[in-house]
């Protein structure tokens, strides 16, 4: 089944769309990469987007018109995709759409909502889409994040010692694989969301990221600034658990700063480029991981990964490159793999990493014109993701 992955991530920057070729033999799935395509949001969307998020007030009808919006941008990348990576051909698409707000609250996560109407990418592609999948889990009593811990759990099954996927995206989480325990899986904290909102603010709104960690690099680490980000309830909570810019945004940050005083720009970046760095390294020094696999947009800012190695120290950093899927592209490769097994009426979660009552089949589809033919259901829920390198 050719299928194509569709996500934003928090840092709501651009959509990837990610297509494979996936197969399920036995208790495998079999991935295939064809490739990767994104296209940053128009301007007027972004910033009618990033108007809307929390802590902000907004309307109804500004939801409605970014549900319409970000439907429409979907779509017109998933018509590419299909034409650029599948030749016309593509079966199935998953969409994640874009998180808008994820209400959590005393340590459970009550409500979770994704914008990017999947009507517009059925009409425009005529391929039936899969979408709303967080929901699902929440209603099971779980976090509904991070979906992706299913495909890293089967991904890096029966590696040595204790492996922890890491997604640097806005917000970063981890899966921790291990032969010895059930997986599991949490957000750990921000990754790019404070840093984007420190250059956002400091600069303006000329630049919204610190392209090469460029800021960062030339600034120094604010002791007292960062002691008191630290001190925030967030990382001493139990696992599993989600965060989300409803919490790490702009004025978060702001309100920290007014408590330390004036700190130059290039050390406020510095700062939570740090914040990252140690708040991930002591998440993985918790479960007691001997390796990390980094994927996501973090991954290509050099100042910030060189903070991660020196705080993970002995604990190895590699990229998910050297393991097939490229790094940039593997949280758009996952939702393509959630939406192959709702498909098939597997489940896409577990349990132990969102902590439901029990796995679920993930997802609302939409029919398109070619065909809502749906494959045999699964025997059984597979055991192993591997990555075929052609």
């Amino acid at each position: 089944m050719r299928v194509i992955g569709l996500m934003s991530g928090t840092s709501h920057d651009a959509v990837d769309a990610a297509a494979a070729d996936l197969v399920l033999d036995g208790d495998t799935v079999v991935l295939a990469p064809l490739g990767l395509v994104s296209e940053a949001y128009p301007e007027a969307l972004r910033s009618a987007l990033s108007a809307a998020l929390p802590p902000a007030a907004t309307t109804m009808r500004d939801v409605c018109a970014l549900d319409t919006r970000i439907g429409q941008a979907f779509a017109a990348l998933a018509v590419r995709a299909d034409r650029e990576l599948c030749e016309g051909r593509t079966d199935l698409i998953g969409s994640h759409g874009q998180t808008v707000y994820h209400w959590a609250e005393g340590g459970r996560v009550h409500g979770t909502l994704q914008l990017g109407q999947p009507a517009w990418i059925a009409e425009a592609t005529g391929c039936p889409v899969v979408s709303d999948l967080r929901t699902r889990d929440v209603a099971a009593g779980g976090q509904g994040a991070p979906l992706v811990s299913l495909v890293d759990a089967l991904w890096l099954r029966g590696r040595p010692g204790v492996c922890a996927a890491l997604n640097l995206g806005g917000i970063a989480n981890i899966t921790v694989v291990s032969s010895a325990r059930d997986p599991l899986a949490f957000d750990t904290g921000p990754a790019n969301a404070l840093i984007d909102a420190a250059v956002c603010d400091l600069t303006g709104g000329r630049l919204d990221h610190d392209a090469d960690g460029a800021m960062a690099a030339r600034g120094t680490v604010h002791g007292p600034l960062l002691e008191r980000l630290l001190a925030e309830p967030y990382y001493a909570l139990p696992a599993p658990k989600t965060t989300g810019k409803e919490l790490f945004h702009a004025s978060y940050l702001r309100a920290a700063l007014a408590a330390t005083g004036q700190v130059p720009d290039d050390d406020v970046v510095a700062t939570v480029t740090g914040l990252t760095a140690r708040t991930v390294a002591d998440a993985v020094r918790k479960v007691h991981a001997t390796e990390v696999i980094a994927s996501g947009g973090g991954t290509r800012n050099p100042t910030l990964m060189g903070a991660l190695r020196r705080e993970l120290g002995p604990i190895g950093l590699r990229t998910s490159d050297d393991l097939g899927l490229p790094a940039a592209a593997k949280e758009a490769y996952a939702f393509a793999v959630l939406a192959f097994l709702t498909a098939h009426g597997l489940a896409g979660t577990v349990p132990s990493c969102t902590g439901a009552r029990h796995a679920g089949v993930l997802g609302s589809i939409t029919p398109g014109r070619r065909g809502f033919g749906l494959p045999a259901p699964g025997r059984s829920a597979p055991t192993r993701l591997e990555v075929f390198r052609r």
